[in-house]
Protein backbone atom coordinates (compact mmCIF):
# COMPACT_ATOMS: atom_id res chain seq x y z
CA UNK A 1 0.00 0.00 0.00
CA UNK A 2 2.78 2.39 1.00
CA UNK A 3 4.88 1.52 -2.07
CA UNK A 4 1.91 2.08 -4.36
CA UNK A 5 1.37 5.55 -2.92
CA UNK A 6 5.05 6.40 -3.41
CA UNK A 7 4.94 5.27 -7.05
CA UNK A 8 1.88 7.45 -7.61
CA UNK A 9 3.60 10.49 -6.08
CA UNK A 10 6.71 9.85 -8.22
CA UNK A 11 4.59 9.70 -11.38
CA UNK A 12 2.83 12.96 -10.50
CA UNK A 13 6.12 14.71 -9.71
CA UNK A 14 7.71 13.37 -12.92
CA UNK A 15 4.72 14.55 -14.97
CA UNK A 16 4.76 18.01 -13.39
CA UNK A 17 8.52 18.40 -13.91
CA UNK A 18 8.21 17.23 -17.49
CA UNK A 19 5.42 19.73 -18.16
CA UNK A 20 7.38 22.58 -16.58
CA UNK A 21 10.46 21.64 -18.62
CA UNK A 22 8.47 21.61 -21.86
CA UNK A 23 6.89 24.98 -21.04
CA UNK A 24 10.30 26.45 -20.22
CA UNK A 25 11.70 25.22 -23.55
CA UNK A 26 8.70 26.63 -25.44
CA UNK A 27 9.03 30.03 -23.73
CA UNK A 28 12.79 30.08 -24.38
CA UNK A 29 12.34 29.30 -28.08
CA UNK A 30 9.57 31.89 -28.37
CA UNK A 31 11.83 34.51 -26.78
CA UNK A 32 14.73 33.61 -29.08
CA UNK A 33 12.46 33.68 -32.14
CA UNK A 34 11.11 37.10 -31.16
CA UNK A 35 14.59 38.45 -30.55
CA UNK A 36 15.78 37.15 -33.90
CA UNK A 37 12.71 38.61 -35.62
CA UNK A 38 13.32 42.03 -34.06
CA UNK A 39 17.08 42.24 -34.38
CA UNK A 40 17.11 40.40 -37.66
CA UNK A 41 15.42 43.43 -39.23
CA UNK A 42 18.01 45.84 -37.83
CA UNK A 43 20.84 47.23 -39.92
CA UNK A 44 23.87 49.39 -39.25
CA UNK A 45 23.59 52.92 -40.67
CA UNK A 46 26.32 53.42 -43.30
CA UNK A 47 28.68 56.39 -43.39
CA UNK A 48 27.21 58.71 -46.03
CA UNK A 49 29.38 61.79 -45.42
CA UNK A 50 31.36 62.70 -48.53
CA UNK A 51 29.14 60.70 -50.89
CA UNK A 52 27.13 62.26 -53.68
CA UNK A 53 23.40 62.39 -53.03
CA UNK A 54 22.88 59.67 -55.67
CA UNK A 55 25.48 57.33 -54.09
CA UNK A 56 24.11 58.04 -50.60
CA UNK A 57 20.58 57.22 -51.73
CA UNK A 58 21.79 53.95 -53.29
CA UNK A 59 23.72 52.97 -50.14
CA UNK A 60 20.68 53.63 -47.97
CA UNK A 61 18.34 51.83 -50.36
CA UNK A 62 20.55 48.70 -50.38
CA UNK A 63 20.01 48.40 -46.61
CA UNK A 64 16.28 49.11 -46.77
CA UNK A 65 16.67 52.65 -45.38
CA UNK A 66 14.95 55.83 -46.57
CA UNK A 67 16.95 58.99 -47.29
CA UNK A 68 15.66 62.55 -46.88
CA UNK A 69 17.41 65.91 -47.29
CA UNK A 70 16.88 67.91 -44.09
CA UNK A 71 19.12 70.95 -44.76
CA UNK A 72 21.28 72.49 -47.43
CA UNK A 73 24.29 74.68 -46.65
CA UNK A 74 27.03 76.43 -48.58
CA UNK A 75 30.37 74.63 -48.22
CA UNK A 76 33.41 75.98 -50.13
CA UNK A 77 35.40 72.75 -49.73
CA UNK A 78 32.61 70.25 -50.52
CA UNK A 79 31.13 69.97 -54.03
CA UNK A 80 27.47 70.67 -54.62
CA UNK A 81 25.04 67.77 -53.99
CA UNK A 82 27.44 65.92 -51.68
CA UNK A 83 26.57 64.87 -48.12
CA UNK A 84 27.93 67.06 -45.30
CA UNK A 85 26.42 65.22 -42.31
CA UNK A 86 23.76 62.70 -41.38
CA UNK A 87 21.41 61.59 -38.59
CA UNK A 88 21.45 58.94 -37.19
CA UNK A 89 25.24 58.79 -37.17
CA UNK A 90 27.16 56.07 -39.00
CA UNK A 91 27.18 52.78 -37.12
CA UNK A 92 23.84 53.33 -35.35
CA UNK A 93 21.55 50.29 -35.28
CA UNK A 94 18.13 51.02 -36.75
CA UNK A 95 15.27 49.04 -38.25
CA UNK A 96 14.81 48.63 -41.96
CA UNK A 97 12.56 51.38 -43.31
CA UNK A 98 14.12 53.94 -40.93
CA UNK A 99 14.60 57.47 -42.27
CA UNK A 100 18.16 58.77 -42.48
CA UNK A 101 18.29 62.59 -42.66
CA UNK A 102 21.20 64.24 -44.42
CA UNK A 103 22.56 67.77 -44.79
CA UNK A 104 23.56 68.47 -48.36
CA UNK A 105 26.25 70.81 -49.70
CA UNK A 106 25.35 73.64 -52.06
CA UNK A 107 29.02 74.11 -52.91
CA UNK A 108 30.61 77.58 -52.67
CA UNK A 109 28.21 80.54 -52.42
CA UNK A 110 27.55 81.67 -55.97
CA UNK A 111 24.47 83.86 -55.56
CA UNK A 112 24.53 87.51 -54.53
CA UNK A 113 21.92 88.49 -51.93
CA UNK A 114 19.61 91.11 -53.51
CA UNK A 115 18.37 94.28 -51.82
CA UNK A 116 14.61 93.83 -51.29
CA UNK A 117 14.07 96.64 -48.77
CA UNK A 118 11.32 98.98 -49.90
CA UNK A 119 9.56 96.18 -51.77
CA UNK A 120 6.26 94.79 -50.59
CA UNK A 121 6.39 91.29 -49.13
CA UNK A 122 5.15 89.29 -52.12
CA UNK A 123 7.45 90.81 -54.79
CA UNK A 124 10.36 90.47 -52.36
CA UNK A 125 9.66 86.77 -51.84
CA UNK A 126 9.40 86.26 -55.63
CA UNK A 127 12.79 87.93 -56.16
CA UNK A 128 14.38 85.64 -53.58
CA UNK A 129 12.76 82.55 -55.09
CA UNK A 130 14.04 83.40 -58.58
CA UNK A 131 17.58 83.45 -57.17
CA UNK A 132 16.97 80.10 -55.42
CA UNK A 133 17.03 81.76 -52.00
CA UNK A 134 14.59 80.66 -49.28
CA UNK A 135 12.42 82.98 -47.22
CA UNK A 136 13.59 82.05 -43.72
CA UNK A 137 11.07 84.04 -41.66
CA UNK A 138 8.97 87.20 -41.74
CA UNK A 139 8.69 89.43 -38.65
CA UNK A 140 6.30 92.37 -38.39
CA UNK A 141 6.88 95.78 -36.83
CA UNK A 142 4.34 98.63 -36.39
CA UNK A 143 5.54 101.52 -38.53
CA UNK A 144 4.16 104.77 -39.99
CA UNK A 145 5.00 103.54 -43.51
CA UNK A 146 2.38 101.60 -45.53
CA UNK A 147 1.72 98.10 -44.25
CA UNK A 148 3.49 95.16 -45.90
CA UNK A 149 6.73 96.95 -46.90
CA UNK A 150 10.11 95.34 -46.21
CA UNK A 151 11.93 97.52 -43.68
CA UNK A 152 15.05 95.39 -43.26
CA UNK A 153 16.54 92.06 -44.22
CA UNK A 154 19.04 89.56 -42.84
CA UNK A 155 21.58 88.91 -44.22
CA UNK A 156 22.05 92.37 -45.78
CA UNK A 157 22.46 92.84 -49.54
CA UNK A 158 25.61 91.43 -51.18
CA UNK A 159 26.61 89.45 -48.06
CA UNK A 160 29.40 86.90 -48.48
CA UNK A 161 30.25 83.77 -46.51
CA UNK A 162 26.65 82.71 -45.86
CA UNK A 163 25.84 79.41 -44.18
CA UNK A 164 22.68 78.80 -46.15
CA UNK A 165 20.42 80.29 -48.84
CA UNK A 166 17.93 81.83 -46.38
CA UNK A 167 16.88 85.46 -46.01
CA UNK A 168 14.72 86.81 -43.16
CA UNK A 169 12.55 89.89 -43.63
CA UNK A 170 11.23 92.60 -41.30
CA UNK A 171 7.92 93.90 -42.68
CA UNK A 172 5.91 96.96 -41.62
CA UNK A 173 2.53 96.56 -39.91
CA UNK A 174 -0.36 99.00 -39.74
CA UNK A 175 0.58 101.19 -36.77
CA UNK A 176 -3.06 101.97 -35.88
CA UNK A 177 -4.17 98.33 -35.93
CA UNK A 178 -1.15 97.28 -33.90
CA UNK A 179 -2.07 99.72 -31.14
CA UNK A 180 -5.39 97.95 -30.50
CA UNK A 181 -5.32 96.03 -27.24
CA UNK A 182 -5.81 92.28 -27.64
CA UNK A 183 -7.97 90.26 -25.22
CA UNK A 184 -8.84 86.59 -24.80
CA UNK A 185 -12.56 86.11 -25.42
CA UNK A 186 -14.24 84.86 -22.21
CA UNK A 187 -16.99 82.25 -22.08
CA UNK A 188 -20.42 83.85 -21.91
CA UNK A 189 -22.44 80.63 -22.11
CA UNK A 190 -25.08 80.40 -19.39
CA UNK A 191 -24.89 84.09 -18.48
CA UNK A 192 -27.66 86.65 -18.90
CA UNK A 193 -27.07 89.39 -21.43
CA UNK A 194 -26.71 91.91 -18.62
CA UNK A 195 -24.03 89.91 -16.79
CA UNK A 196 -22.18 89.26 -20.04
CA UNK A 197 -22.27 92.95 -20.97
CA UNK A 198 -20.80 93.94 -17.61
CA UNK A 199 -18.09 91.27 -17.90
CA UNK A 200 -17.07 92.44 -21.38
CA UNK A 201 -17.17 96.11 -20.41
CA UNK A 202 -14.08 95.62 -18.22
CA UNK A 203 -12.02 95.11 -21.38
CA UNK A 204 -13.79 97.77 -23.41
CA UNK A 205 -15.68 95.09 -25.37
CA UNK A 206 -19.41 95.00 -26.01
CA UNK A 207 -22.05 92.75 -27.57
CA UNK A 208 -22.96 93.96 -31.05
CA UNK A 209 -26.01 91.77 -31.67
CA UNK A 210 -28.06 89.22 -29.72
CA UNK A 211 -30.39 86.74 -31.39
CA UNK A 212 -32.95 84.14 -30.40
CA UNK A 213 -32.44 80.53 -31.55
CA UNK A 214 -34.74 81.16 -34.55
CA UNK A 215 -32.20 83.80 -35.67
CA UNK A 216 -34.58 86.73 -35.10
CA UNK A 217 -32.71 89.65 -33.59
CA UNK A 218 -33.91 90.40 -30.08
CA UNK A 219 -31.32 92.94 -29.05
CA UNK A 220 -28.66 95.17 -30.44
CA UNK A 221 -26.44 96.43 -27.66
CA UNK A 222 -24.11 99.35 -28.27
CA UNK A 223 -21.17 100.11 -26.02
CA UNK A 224 -22.41 99.54 -22.43
CA UNK A 225 -20.84 102.81 -21.37
CA UNK A 226 -23.23 104.66 -23.65
CA UNK A 227 -26.48 103.03 -22.50
CA UNK A 228 -28.38 102.46 -19.22
CA UNK A 229 -27.58 99.09 -17.68
CA UNK A 230 -30.92 98.50 -15.91
CA UNK A 231 -33.06 97.63 -18.98
CA UNK A 232 -30.45 95.14 -20.17
CA UNK A 233 -30.26 93.43 -16.77
CA UNK A 234 -34.03 92.90 -16.85
CA UNK A 235 -33.66 90.12 -19.42
CA UNK A 236 -33.73 86.65 -17.83
CA UNK A 237 -32.78 84.84 -21.05
CA UNK A 238 -29.40 83.12 -20.97
CA UNK A 239 -26.71 82.91 -23.63
CA UNK A 240 -26.50 79.55 -25.44
CA UNK A 241 -23.85 80.40 -28.07
CA UNK A 242 -21.34 83.13 -28.87
CA UNK A 243 -19.12 84.41 -31.66
CA UNK A 244 -16.13 84.58 -31.38
CA UNK A 245 -15.91 81.45 -29.22
CA UNK A 246 -14.20 81.46 -25.83
CA UNK A 247 -10.39 81.50 -26.01
CA UNK A 248 -10.13 83.45 -29.28
CA UNK A 249 -8.12 86.67 -29.49
CA UNK A 250 -10.31 89.75 -29.88
CA UNK A 251 -9.88 93.53 -29.97
CA UNK A 252 -12.33 96.34 -29.31
CA UNK A 253 -12.92 96.56 -33.06
CA UNK A 254 -14.24 92.97 -33.27
CA UNK A 255 -17.96 92.22 -33.50
CA UNK A 256 -19.33 90.03 -30.70
CA UNK A 257 -22.59 88.17 -31.35
CA UNK A 258 -24.60 85.98 -29.02
CA UNK A 259 -27.67 83.73 -29.21
CA UNK A 260 -30.15 83.78 -26.31
CA UNK A 261 -32.47 81.09 -25.04
CA UNK A 262 -36.22 81.76 -25.20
Amino acid sequence: MKFGLLRTIRRVVTTVLGTVTVLAVVVLFAFLALRIAIHGREVSVPNLAGLSDADAAAAARDLGLNLSVENRFYAPSVPQNYVLSQAPTAGSRVRRGWQVRITESLGPQSVSVPDVTGQTERPASLILRRLQLDLASVAHLPAPSPAGVVLAQSPPPNSKGLNGPRVALLVSDDETASNLAVYVMPSLIGMTIGSASLKLAGGGLHIATAQSPDQSEVASTPDPAAMPVAPVLASAATIISQTPPAGHRVTRADTIRITLSH
